[in-house]
């Protein structure tokens, strides 16, 4: 049985009669419709913890996905539960996947940051200063994308970028 059936709570049974609604309406094609039946079932399985059946659904959307806007979208679903997963490597290289298609995706750019971050708060823990330090220009370089797309987000990074002195725009 799909995902979309076995909804148990209000919000998810409202989502799932609304997307339908919209996919009958919508001139998109069967495969379009699809794609977005898998993508929305891997949402939801993401939502309820349920990463292998999201990936599984994430997957099948890819395949049918022909929009870039779209499998972008996808993409970074799928980096967010690698990241979740303690897979860094694995989210990073979905978040550059996604950013190479969409490149003004501000919360792909603010994860990859993100991770980037931690592995030189890591590298500095480790006593590797250069390495340390070589990341975590890269955070700040990932951040200052992020935030000149979003500029009202990421205040932390703001922050973060003024204190340390990797940034001296107050604003972007």
């Amino acid at each position: 049985m799909p995902r979309t059936q076995r909804n148990d709570n209000f919000i998810d049974k409202s989502f799932t009669v609304m997307a339908d609604i919209i996919l009958k309406i919508l001139p998109a094609s069967k495969r379009d419709k699809e794609a977005f039946a898998y993508y929305r079932d891997g949402m939801s399985a993401q939502a309820d913890g349920e990463y292998a059946e999201a990936l599984e659904n994430y997957e099948e959307a890819l395949r049918l996905e022909d929009d870039p806007n779209d499998r972008s979208y996808i993409l970074y679903n799928i980096g967010l539960i690698h990241a979740s997963n303690g897979e860094h490597e694995k989210a990073l290289e979905y978040y550059h996947e996604s950013l190479a298609i969409n490149g003004r995706l501000p919360q792909a750019l603010n994860n990859v940051a993100v991770i980037y971050h931690y592995q030189g708060e890591q590298a500095a823990e480790e006593g590797r200063p250069d390495d340390a330090d070589e990341l975590l220009n890269k955070a700040a370089e990932y951040w200052k994308r992020a935030i000149r797309i979003a500029p009202n987000n990421y205040i932390e990074a703001q922050n973060w970028l003024k204190t340390t002195g990797r940034s001296t725009i107050d604003a972007y």
